[in-house]
């Protein structure tokens, strides 16, 4: 008889929590299918001739070691209003990372002398290797934003940004919803917390998530209509909701972004937003991704600075 494959159904016991056991299983499951070494850091080192590019933090996994690295404006001045990027904050969000690389490389350089730009492209290597949305301790690590964060992706962003709390105009957090969402990683995360699958559906398009404690629907909509230019905008669906939350406008939900440790409510800024590309829609292709990523960075950021606080 042939052994079952593992999967994060199958670890544990049904409506327990996973425990370190359950974890390394978990763990073992999984396989390197792609380098961040091979894929993200060469991009990182080509933008050294224009922008500064400095290492703000170093994870340790058995054998497995990741430098983090930001990219920032080389005239940095400290009376111009500050921007955060960050991507790769799910690892296995492809277009979360490479859409925030292709806004340095094509559209950054328009903003020298207008903004601070501060880009962390890939915040969790170690997912972007295997393609999955927790780090290697079973933790999202977008929702451990907070204070004595056990997630150490998370911890070093945070310490990234602590400095210039108060001085940015804007963060945009670039993610993915994926069909793996359904099929993968909803599932393990109910087994990992003991608690029944319910079963849900994946949104075809690109939509935004505001904050319910600092509404900004002008904005939202303006990043809306850039991005439409390149692919299409997710729709409500029969319950006028995109992932169990009401469109409260075209192709914008809302969640409590601090509450939740979500990576856009670290800063402070005045306006953010959170972007979901769908990269499996028939309807797109990687390249509109990325470009559809790139482009909400410069919508956002051509907003903000119009419409300073």
């Amino acid at each position: 008889m042939t052994a079952t494959a593992a999967t994060p159904l199958s670890i544990g016991k049904p409506g327990t929590p996973w425990g370190p056991e359950e974890v390394a299983q978990w763990r073992e499951t999984l396989s390197r299918k792609r380098l961040y070494a091979g894929e993200v850091l060469p991009k990182i080192e080509a933008l050294r001739e224009r922008f500064d590019v400095h290492s703000y933090g170093h994870i340790e996994y058995g054998l497995d070691s990741y430098d983090l690295f930001a990219i920032r404006s080389r005239h940095w001045h400290d009376d111009l209003p500050c921007v955060l990027v960050t991507g790769g904050v799910h690892g296995y969000e492809t277009s979360g990372v490479h859409g925030a690389l292709r806004f340095v490389e094509i559209y950054a350089e328009a903003f020298a002398g207008r903004a601070n730009l501060l880009i962390a492209p890939c915040v969790s290597p170690w997912a972007y290797e295997r393609i999955q949305r927790w780090n290697h301790d079973a933790l999202d690590p977008n929702r451990s934003f907070r204070e004595g964060s056990p997630a150490r992706e998370s911890a070093a962003l945070m310490a990234l940004v602590k400095p210039y709390r108060g001085r940015f105009a804007l963060h945009i957090d670039l993610h993915e919803t994926t069909d793996s969402d359904e099929s993968e990683f909803r599932p393990a995360l109910a087994a990992r917390d003991g608690k029944p699958f319910v079963p849900g559906g994946i949104p075809d398009g690109f939509y935004l998530v505001d904050d319910t404690a600092n509404r900004q629907p002008a904005f939202q909509q303006a990043v809306i209509a850039q991005v439409e230019k390149v692919t299409h905008i997710a729709p409500a669906d029969e319950q006028g909701e995109i992932i169990g939350s009401p469109v409260v406008a075209h192709g914008v939900i809302e969640y409590p972004l601090h509450d939740l440790g979500l990576c856009a409510g670290i800063t402070g800024a005045h306006y953010t937003t959170t972007t979901e590309v769908y990269p499996d829609s028939p309807k797109a292709t990687p390249e509109q991704c990325d470009e559809a990523q790139a482009v909400a960075v410069r919508a956002a950021i051509d907003y903000a600075l119009a419409h300073p606080k």
